[in-house]
């Protein structure tokens, strides 16, 4: 009997493994969200999806036991820094905000040969599309070629094969949410030599 008691001791005293949550909005782990810019959202999705860890990392007798072992003029470099953080982390959000209501979605409707078209559109990437996910939903919806290619001017665009100038402004006003005041559609059209 003592072989199978050995065993089992063995058994337990080995390493176990440690599940380890990580924060949804900056993958770090919850205790080291504040080191990073989004610490109101981290404490959001925190409370949302795990609200024991929540309850114990952000109650307010772990926040007063945290701060109660700190001097007062850390205590206080601590307060000033966090509404440093804070005001930065809004900020932030503000221009992200003012910056995607100001971008524009460009679809252009270019003539390859005398009936042939092709559309190209810029600016969805400032408005958090993925380019090329958006070039593949196209292909399928309008069952054309579709890709997305760099500019002359270093950016990208998505290019669909075809004069789908009109169902593409649809699509993007009403899927991906752009007012329309943000999207513009020009029509490159080669004129005819009399």
């Amino acid at each position: 009997m003592a072989p199978e008691a050995a065993a089992s001791e063995a058994v337990t005293n080995e390493p176990q493994a440690r599940h380890i949550v990580y924060c949804g909005v900056c993958t770090l782990p919850p205790e080291y969200c504040e080191f990073g810019g989004t610490v109101k959202k981290c404490q959001e999705w925190l409370e949302k999806n795990h609200p024991d860890m929540h309850e114990k990392l952000y109650s307010e007798e772990a926040v007063a036991a945290t701060l109660s072992t700190l001097s007062v003029d850390a205590q206080k470099r601590a307060a000033k820094d966090s509404q440093k953080k804070e005001a930065k982390a809004a900020a932030a959000e503000a221009k992200a905000a003012e910056a995607k209501a100001q971008a524009q979605v460009l679809i252009k409707r270019v003539e390859r040969n005398k009936r042939k078209y092709v559309t190209a559109v810029s600016g969805l990437e400032a408005h958090g599309m993925d380019l090329k996910k958006v070039a593949k939903e196209w292909g399928k919806k309008f069952a054309t070629g579709s890709s997305v290619t760099k500019t002359a001017s270093g950016g990208e665009e998505v290019v669909v094969q075809g004069d789908n100038s009109d169902e593409i402004f649809d699509w993007v006003v009403d899927v991906a949410g752009v007012p329309e005041d943000n999207v513009d559609c020009i029509e490159d059209k080669k004129k005819k030599a009399t």
